[in-house]
C-alpha cells in the first residue's frame, strides 16, 4: 500500500515528486537530469557518462572522500547511472537520514568543481571501463547491434563514448556540457519511502538555493522528450571478429517508440518469446536442443524509435543452428501469433514482475523520475495492470507482423571472418 504521489514545481522549473510508502523504514532520493548519450555531438561522445563520474569527485563543501564517507557512515547507498536519454544520481538511506541524502546528492549535482586534475585522473578510469566493456562480448554485442541498427546516429553510439573521444575531451568541454545541461528546468527530484512531501520540498529548495541553482524564477520545466521524425534504421549484419570460446549473437530489428500505445502488446510478445524459462526461445533453444546456456529477447524504447532483439550465447560451431531456430520461432509468431495459453502466462508474468518490482523504495523513486522526465505522465499501478490485461491475441498478432516480418539486423561477436555467412 502506498500513499498518493505529490508534485511541486518550484519557481525556476525544478520539479519535485514524492510517494509515501507507509510502513517503510527507508527512503530513496534521486535527482534526474534530462540528458543522455544521445544528446552528445561526436566530439562529446561519452561526456554525459564522464560527468557522472566527475560529480563524485568534489564540491566546494566536500571532497571525494567526504562525499562517499557521508553515506557510508549511515549505511546508505550512493550511486548514479547514465542512459541514452537521461542520467540519475541517487541515494537510499534509513528514513531518519533522508536530510543527509538530499544535502549530499544536491551538493554533487549543483556544485561539482569539475577540476582539471579530476578530469585527467578520471579519464583513465573511464578508458579502463571502456576496455572492460569491450572485453565482455555479452555487453559489447549490444553496442554492436545498436550501431548495426541505427548507424552512426547519436542514439546508436555507446554510452561510454570511444577511446578517441574520451582521450581528446578537455576539461573545458566537459564543464561546458555540465553548465548547459544541469539546469533547474532540466532536473527532476524524486523521493519515495517513509517521506514527507513538505519536508522533501523544503530541504531540496534550501539545498538548491544555497548553491544558487534554482535558476531564473520565470523558467518553466523542460517538456518531456518526445519523438520527432522517426530515425532511419540501417540493418544488415555486423561482425566483430574475436578469438572467443563462445559466440554471442543478437538478432532483431526496430521496436516501438516509448509512447507508442502498442508497447503493452510488445511487452506480452517479448515475454512469450523470450522473457523467462517457459518462453518459446528458452524452451526451443536451451531446453529441447541444449544449444545455448543463455537465450532471451528484450525490447528497448526511446523517444522516437525502439529496438527489439533476441540474444544467444553459444559455441561457435552452433551459431548457424541457433540462428535457424530463432529465425524459425520469430517467423512462426509473425505468421500465427501466440497461443491463448502463452497470452495468459505472459500477462500474469508481467503483472507479477511489475508489482513485485514496486515493493522497494528505489523502484518507486525510479518510476517517478522516468515518468516525469521521459513519459510526461504517471500511471497508477492499477492503470498499468489494466493495460496489460487489455492486450488481446489480435493485438499481439498484428504487432508481430509489423515487428518480426521485416528485414533483420544481426550482430555477431566470435571467431569468424565472414559476415555474409550469417545472413538470412
Amino acid at each position: 500500500m502506498t500513499g498518493a504521489v505529490r508534485r511541486t514545481v518550484l519557481p525556476g522549473g525544478l520539479r519535485i515528486l514524492t510517494e509515501e510508502m507507509p510502513g517503510a523504514r527507508s527512503a530513496s532520493f534521486g535527482i534526474w537530469v534530462g540528458v543522455g548519450s544521445r544528446d552528445e555531438s561526436r566530439s562529446l561522445a561519452g561526456a554525459t557518462h564522464f560527468l557522472e563520474h566527475l560529480l563524485f569527485k568534489g564540491t566546494p563543501r566536500r571532497d571525494a572522500l567526504a562525499i562517499s564517507a557521508a553515506l557510508d557512515a549511515v549505511g546508505g547507498e550512493l550511486n548514479a547511472f547514465t542512459a541514452k536519454e537521461y542520467t540519475c544520481y541517487y541515494a537510499r538511506v534509513l528514513d531518519r537520514d533522508l536530510p543527509l541524502a538530499i544535502d549530499v546528492v544536491a551538493d554533487m549535482v549543483t556544485s561539482s568543481l569539475i577540476a582539471k586534475a579530476d578530469v585527467d585522473g578520471e579519464r583513465d578510469v573511464i578508458l579502463e571501463e571502456i576496455a572492460m566493456h569491450a572485453d565482455d562480448p555479452t555487453d559489447a554485442v549490444h553496442d554492436e547491434f545498436a550501431v548495426a541498427l541505427l548507424g552512426d546516429a547519436p542514439l546508436g553510439r555507446p554510452i561510454l563514448g570511444t577511446v578517441a573521444s574520451i582521450t581528446g575531451m578537455s576539461r573545458t568541454a566537459v564543464a561546458g556540457h555540465y553548465r548547459r545541461r544541469y539546469t533547474a528546468p532540466n532536473l527532476v527530484v524524486t523521493a519515495a519511502g517513509n517521506v514527507s512531501h513538505a519536508e522533501v520540498v523544503k530541504l531540496t529548495k534550501a539545498a538548491f538555493k544555497a548553491a544558487g541553482a534554482l535558476g531564473d524564477p520565470d523558467d518553466v520545466p523542460a517538456p518531456a522528450r518526445i519523438g520527432g521524425k522517426p530515425l532511419k534504421v540501417a540493418g544488415g549484419v555486423r561482425l566483430l571478429p574475436r578469438p572467443t570460446e563462445q559466440a554471442n549473437v543478437l538478432l532483431g530489428g526496430p521496436g516501438l517508440a516509448r509512447t507508442d500505445d502498442r508497447r503493452y502488446a510488445l511487452d506480452v510478445l517479448n515475454t512469450a518469446l523470450g522473457g523467462g524459462m517457459s518462453s518459446r526461445l528458452f524452451q526451443e533453444v536451451r531446453e529441447k536442443r541444449g544449444m545455448a546456456y543463455s537465450v532471451y529477447s528484450y525490447a528497448a524504447h526511446y523517444a522516437d524509435v525502439g529496438m527489439f532483439g533476441v540474444y544467444a550465447g553459444c559455441l561457435p560451431k552452433k551459431v548457424g543452428q541457433v540462428l535457424d531456430v530463432c529465425r524459425a520461432e520469430l517467423a512462426d509468431v509473425a505468421a500465427h501469433g501466440i497461443t491463448a495459453e502463452e497470452l495468459d502466462r505472459a500477462r500474469g508474468q508481467l503483472k507479477g514482475n511489475f508489482v513485485l518490482g514496486m515493493e522497494d523504495t528505489g523502484s518507486r523513486m525510479g518510476r517517478l523520475g522516468k515518468s516525469e522526465l521521459v513519459y510526461g505522465e504517471l500511471l497508477s499501478v492499477d492503470e498499468v495492470l489494466d493495460r496489460v490485461d487489455a492486450v488481446t491475441l489480435d493485438d499481439v498478432a498484428a504487432l508481430a507482423v509489423d515487428l518480426l516480418g521485416g528485414p533483420e539486423t544481426l550482430a555477431v561477436i566470435g571467431p569468424f571472418d565472414d559476415a555474409s555467412a550469417f545472413a538470412a
